[in-house]
């Protein structure tokens, strides 16, 4: 396997829509199976918050980011449709996607240790539909805040600031961090605000905004996903 390529090819949106396509498929079976009446608590909240917008712009509010998600997908595949006329999809680069994900979600979860909060909540005892949760943060979230926050925001600051390529990514990583870790503390479900716990989820906000940038959102979502089911075997297994 040609590392260059690997680095080039899998940063591809492409290549992210096809490997996040599986945790996508699992959470949305994942969420028709549990009861009505826990959906409300149990979709993710950026999920949830992108339904709503749909919703607003009269779109089905429960199908509507699935289809979005959906669109995204053949977007890419069309744009990227003369370039696969001569480069199949590899497989092994999809592997070894997989594996990248696994260390970076232990970098993750090795800087987090140093806090006494993870970033995922574990206080709610059910264990499928907290699996179904990890899932479904590791895909809307790093969806919102990765994709559509930092790629907006770092639009926005070159703009306003005239800065530079790396420089407005920096700004734009910081400040998706921020919303990130307050959005946490919305709604009827969000967590009870501590200044502690805000400046945690920046941290982790910061390091997968790195992750996104560096090497796509399909390695952002996996690392988050990972890292929440890692948080979820060590409460698990700590009860």
């Amino acid at each position: 396997m040609n590392a260059q390529n690997y680095w080039k090819e899998t940063h591809t949106p492409l290549y992210s829509f096809i490997f996040t396509l599986p945790l996508f498929l699992i959470y949305e079976i994942g969420v028709f199976a549990i009861s009505t009446s826990d959906l409300p608590l149990l979709r993710n909240g950026a999920d949830a918050l992108m339904r709503q917008i749909l919703e607003n712009f009269g779109f089905f509010g429960v199908y509507g980011f699935s289809g979005t998600f959906l669109i995204g997908f053949m977007v890419a595949f069309l744009r990227q449709k003369k370039k696969l006329m001569s480069t199949s999809i590899q497989g092994e680069y999809l592997i070894t996607m997989l594996f990248e994900s696994i260390g970076w979600a232990i970098i993750l979860t090795m800087t987090m240790i140093w806090f006494p909060i993870l970033l995922m909540n574990g206080k709610d005892g059910r264990l499928f539909q907290q699996i179904v949760l990890a899932i479904g943060a590791g895909i809307y979230e790093e969806f919102v805040f990765r994709v559509v926050l930092i790629s907006g925001l770092a639009t926005i600051l070159g703009f306003i600031f005239q800065w530079g390529e790396v420089w407005k990514k920096v700004g734009a990583i910081l400040l998706a961090a921020v919303v990130f870790s307050g959005f946490h503390f919305m709604g009827a479900y969000g967590d009870s605000p501590t200044i502690n716990l805000f400046f945690i989820r920046i941290v982790a906000g910061i390091v997968l905004g790195g992750i996104y940038v560096l090497r796509g959102f399909g390695v952002a979502a996996y690392t988050h996903t990972i890292y929440d089911l890692f948080v979820l075997v060590k409460y698990t297994t700590s009860i």
